[in-house]
Order: C-alpha cells, then sequence, then structure tokens
C-alpha cells in the first residue's frame, strides 16, 4: 500500500477521504467480511469532545497502524488530524492572511491562494503522516456540520475551485443557514475566477463580510 500507517476512520457523518466509502458501505462490507478491512471502532470513551478525540478511536488507530499513529481527532484539521493515504477527493489547508481554510479537489489542476496546486499540497499531504493545518478528505464531508468542527466549521472556508463550489453548493448553503442563519454561503466564498492569491482574495473576502475575518485566529 501506498500509506500502510493510514487508517481511515469513516463515521456517519465523515466518508471514507476517496469519497468511495460511506459509513454504511463500510457497516456492510464487515458484516459480510468480519475479519475484512473495514473494522468496528467504538466512540465511547472521550478525552476531548471538543476536537472529537476518544480513547477508544485512538486505541484503534494505533492498533490498525501497527504502532505507527497514537492518537487523531475525528473534528479537527489543527490538532491530531486524521492522516491521509493518497487518494483522497480534495486537500483542506488553512489560508493565514484571512484565517480560513481553502479546499481543492482533484480535478482542479490551477493555482491555488496558498501558492500551491493540488499536487503540491498531496505530496505533503498523504503518505499517512499527520499534517495540522491540512487535510485529506471527501466532497461530501465538505457540507457536514462535523466539518472543522473544532475550528469553527464551515464558516472558515475562503476559497474552493469553482466547479466543487458548484458541486456542493446546495447542501453546503442549507448547513450554514440552518448552524449560522447565513443566507447564499457559497457567494462569500473565492473561487479562481476571483482570486488565484490571498491579497485579491482578502479583499473580495473583506467586501463580502465573510465570517472568517471575525474568528479567532487558527495558528
Amino acid at each position: 500500500a501506498f500509506s500502510p500507517s493510514h487508517v481511515c476512520v469513516v463515521t456517519p457523518e465523515r466518508l471514507g477521504l476517496c469519497g468511495a466509502v460511506s459509513w454504511l458501505d463500510a457497516k456492510a462490507t464487515n458484516e459480510l467480511e468480519p475479519t475484512g478491512p473495514c473494522q468496528v471502532i467504538t466512540k465511547e470513551r472521550p478525552i476531548d469532545e471538543r476536537i472529537g478525540e476518544y480513547e477508544d478511536v485512538n486505541e484503534a488507530v494505533k492498533k490498525f497502524s501497527n504502532g505507527a499513529l497514537e492518537d487523531v481527532s475525528l473534528y479537527s484539521i489543527m490538532e491530531k488530524p486524521m492522516t491521509s493515504c493518497g487518494c483522497f477527493e480534495c486537500i483542506c489547508g488553512i489560508e493565514p492572511f484571512s484565517n480560513g481554510v481553502i479546499i481543492v479537489n482533484r480535478e482542479y489542476a490551477g493555482m491555488t491562494p496558498l501558492g500551491m496546486t493540488f499536487a503540491d499540497l498531496a505530496s505533503m499531504t498523504g503518505g499517512g503522516v499527520q499534517t495540522p493545518g491540512f487535510m485529506g478528505h471527501g466532497k461530501h464531508f465538505i457540507a457536514s456540520k462535523k466539518f472543522m468542527k473544532a475550528e469553527g466549521g464551515i464558516e472558515r472556508i475562503v476559497w474552493m475551485p469553482k466547479d466543487l463550489k458548484d458541486q456542493v453548493g446546495e447542501r453546503l448553503n442549507a448547513t450554514a443557514k440552518e448552524l449560522y442563519g447565513i443566507e447564499n454561503f457559497t457567494d462569500m466564498i473565492g473561487d479562481e475566477t476571483i482570486a488565484e492569491d490571498p491579497e485579491t482574495l482578502l479583499a473580495f473576502l473583506t467586501e463580502k463580510g465573510h465570517p472568517a475575518l471575525a474568528m479567532d485566529p487558527m495558528m
């Protein structure tokens, strides 16, 4: 395997980062093949519910990674983030100028405001290592109420390629309205037609009154 130390913790809200394995898929696979690749992980002994760290999840991750990984959080990108193999649909990365994060999908070949392409980001995010501030994930997870919950959730999203924005926009807008009362949240999020550098992006976000600008620093 490309990343023998990577363990994908799939939850009802968080599908596998490749986008191919939902929690129900994993549950069915485990029932058909109890000793196969999908194993049950309990989530019953909380260490820190803010970042989503659980003693039993840590024990499972340590066991299945053969000791390479000792602790992960389910809801944070900054503290003990989930590892990635190399087949993630998207990468989320911290954008310090705007105090938010960008999300870039594999299909997007252009430049991001971080000064890196998807391939550049993938080389530092994959391989089963924890890289605080960067996280591989599936497209479907973006609109989840648990997405980066520890850092303030989807309000942190400041940029994504237009194509990805179109794909997840409806569900993302619904979550933003439900959680924060924001209408048409995706209109506040930059894309490559608006900015490919942090200064232009920041000017756009300021004009739109993006909530990330008023949030606590991520670093």
